[in-house]
């Protein structure tokens, strides 16, 4: 007879594990709260469907934070696998310029998703819309809205984090795992826009603008990338990288200091050079002319930087180099990509099983880590569904 199994939420994750079940073991039904799945899915792909990222799997498991918890999910499914398996399911990738993998041009965030339910529709998965779940009765099983209760042999959450919640995805689960004493932390903005207090004259004129191929640093770290100038500060992926290192220094000072690298490819040797042998005169013209720097980069040096410091080489060429801001703040949860906190990863075993309740298990967004964007969020929710579904095929022949 077959098992049964419960996935509770139909995002990215559950989807993915329900695709790599053996359904000829299991019977399979994801509970959806909305009236369709993997909408944060769709949403996503709106801004440029990053589906993974082509760089080899040991930098890219160094990009999760923690970055050991991912291993075991990614030696089951990593990046080139899950190229594969998207193209053996119709949906032909290719790698762009960043090295991040996207669906062919043509191919539409809604079509990789009806590809993906094809899957789950030829293994016989049910879902079931407008099913919210509760918590648990008494005698344990699944209690959903209407008073509809399930009995699982297994439980699989794939509950979101608590950002967009426009897509259902709110975060408002947490206290019914604390209620269970399931160890949990509080959720916290990740790969978001972060706040600065610029000057009036800049952002008047700069508000909208990019800042391309820069470097960002923060405690040590540093991103290159782009980000855009905004009325409430910066966004984009050099900073969203940066995530964790500027939430901890928030959290001890209450601001967190960036450093910007105006130029990446030169050194402060070759940039003193090229401006001592400039044939230009005017420090505007060496810096838009020969330095190749934007509108904006010289704008950020007029705006912040006194006179003397302007016009000083050595002291120019060192804040084009190491441009410090001042970071006041996050943006609020629910406008942030993703988010981190939820089920503490020490609530958990290395297949995503919660110690306290057995049978159960977490994936996605809903546990406690951290990743930026570019492939990184979706290719982390692809590894644990398929590596959960590993264990739990291969449990059933072991058992």
């Amino acid at each position: 007879m077959k098992k049964k199994v419960s996935i509770i939420g139909g995002g990215a994750s559950a989807l993915f594990v329900a695709a790599f079940l053996d359904h000829q073991k299991f019977d399979i039904t994801i509970y959806e709260k909305n009236k369709t799945v993997g909408r944060k899915f769709l949403v996503a792909g709106k801004g440029g469907f990053n589906l993974t990222h082509s760089e080899n799997i040991t930098a890219f498991i160094e990009r999760y934070t923690p970055s050991k918890f991912l291993k075991k999910a990614f030696v089951n499914f990593d990046n080139l696998q899950f190229q594969n398996w998207l193209n053996a399911i119709g949906i032909k990738t290719f790698i762009g310029s960043s090295k991040r993998v996207y669906p062919e041009k043509g191919i539409k965030p809604i079509e990789v998703l009806n590809a993906m339910l094809a899957v789950l529709k030829k293994k016989e998965v049910c879902i079931k819309y407008n099913h919210t779940w509760l918590g648990w009765t008494t005698e344990k099983q699944l209690l959903f809205n209407n008073h509809f209760e399930i009995k699982s042999d297994y439980t699989i959450f794939s509950l979101g984090g608590a950002s967009w919640k426009v897509t259902g995805s709110d975060g408002s689960w947490l206290n019914t795992f604390n209620n269970q004493k399931v160890l949990t932390t509080p959720f916290q903005v990740s790969n978001c826009a972060f706040g600065i207090d610029w000057k009036h004259l800049f952002i008047e004129k700069f508000e909208g603008s990019p800042l391309k191929n820069i470097a960002i640093s923060c405690r040590n770290k540093e991103q290159k990338g782009e980000v855009v100038i905004t009325n409430f500060g910066i966004e984009g992926n050099a900073i969203y990288a940066l995530s964790p290192e500027i939430r901890k220094e928030l959290e001890s000072h209450h601001k967190a200091k960036i450093y910007m690298d105006l130029k990446p490819i030169f050194s402060e040797e070759i940039l003193q050079n090229k401006i001592k042998q400039s044939n230009f005169r005017n420090t505007t013209e060496i810096l838009k002319k020969e330095l190749k720097l934007s509108e904006v980069q010289i704008g950020l040096l007029k705006n912040y930087l006194t006179k003397e410091q302007f016009l000083n080489e050595e002291l120019l060429v060192k804040y084009i180099k190491n441009f410090p801001l001042e970071i006041i703040e996050t943006a609020n949860l629910d406008e942030a990509i993703s988010t981190v906190g939820g089920i503490s990863l020490q609530a958990v075993d290395e297949n995503f099983e919660l110690k306290k309740l057995k049978t159960q298990y977490c994936i996605g967004e809903m546990l406690d880590w951290d990743a930026p964007t570019g492939g990184y969020l979706l290719q982390a929710c692809a590894s644990m569904g398929a590596s959960l579904a590993k264990h739990l095929n291969e449990k059933i022949i072991e058992s």
